[in-house]
């Protein structure tokens, strides 16, 4: 089995490419070892020192180091990792596992937020998922008309993400809904 790799815009990201599907009903992002209950290979890979988060695309895995880890330590041991869940027959992502997706409390703008939300989906993600990440909807503040979204994977901690969120995402969203006047990220 071979597994690409490739350097993502966040220098403590990587993204992981092994050739198959990882989670075709939606991505999964994973925080912690805590969270990894019901997906045994990010369990596994919160086992290696440095690992802070994993991200579980359609067909690729974004994981992110601390700081003080080097690329050069910690890859051979996440491509074993990796290379071990994938051979070993175990789901990636087991029984009880739920797809995250965007959160949906659309009050009284709820014809803005399924617009917003489309073009997250049909525009944004599948562009920040070539770069091991993703974006979900947080939350519409009609008064204001700001656009709140979570970043996830490789998008999260990007020393680009504010470039990305103002120039792209912004900029995107204000030309197709008018109601849009900013957007932010949200923790």
């Amino acid at each position: 089995m071979f597994i690409q790799t490739e350097a993502t815009p966040n220098p403590n990201t990587m993204k992981f490419l092994p050739g198959q599907p990882i989670a075709p009903d939606g991505p999964r992002e994973f925080e912690s070892a805590d969270d990894t209950q019901h997906a045994p290979m990010a369990a596994d890979l919160f086992v290696i020192e440095g690992v802070q988060t994993v991200f579980f695309g359609e067909d690729f895995i974004s994981i992110t180091k601390s700081d003080e880890i080097d690329w050069d330590h910690i890859k051979p041991f996440l491509l074993g990792a990796i290379m071990d869940g994938l051979q070993s027959g175990r789901p990636i992502l087991g029984e009880g596992e739920t797809q995250s997706g965007h959160a949906v409390d659309a009050g009284e703008a709820e014809g803005v937020v399924k617009e917003i939300i489309e073009l997250i989906d049909s525009r944004i993600r599948p562009a920040v998922a070539q770069d091991g990440g993703d974006i979900l909807f947080h939350s519409f503040i009609a008064d204001s008309g700001v656009v709140r979204l979570k970043m996830r994977g490789a998008c999260a901690g990007c020393p680009s993400a504010t470039m990305t969120l103002k120039s792209g995402i912004e900029n995107l969203l204000k030309h197709y809904i008018p109601e849009v006047t900013s957007v932010e990220a949200v923790e």
